[in-house]
């Protein structure tokens, strides 16, 4: 079953988050990963609308997970806090 890693984005610092983009594709592929959401425009239909919205799929739950603890990601996971905030969750599709 496809699992999706969800993150909410706020971009404090461009220039080291874009560094970050630069690197993070090789390390989602690796793991059967890919972008389903890379930014774009988001439209609230009912709350705030956040600044950015990121989504992944992957083939299961266990590779979402591998992806994200992985020591491919680890170095990148302190580049993308250092340069943004937001949050990530990881949910099983169906």
């Amino acid at each position: 079953m496809a699992a999706y890693v969800v993150g909410e984005i706020e971009v404090t610092d461009p220039v080291t988050y874009q560094e970050y983009g630069k690197q993070v594709l090789a390390t989602i592929q690796k793991f059967g990963g890919r972008f389903v959401v890379r930014g774009g425009k988001a439209e609230a239909l009912e709350g705030a609308a956040p600044k950015r919205i990121v989504v992944l799929e992957f083939p299961s739950l266990e590779q979402a997970q591998s992806w994200y603890h992985s020591a491919d990601y680890a170095p990148l996971i302190k580049l993308r806090q250092k340069a943004s905030r937001g949050r990530l969750i990881v949910v099983e599709g169906v």
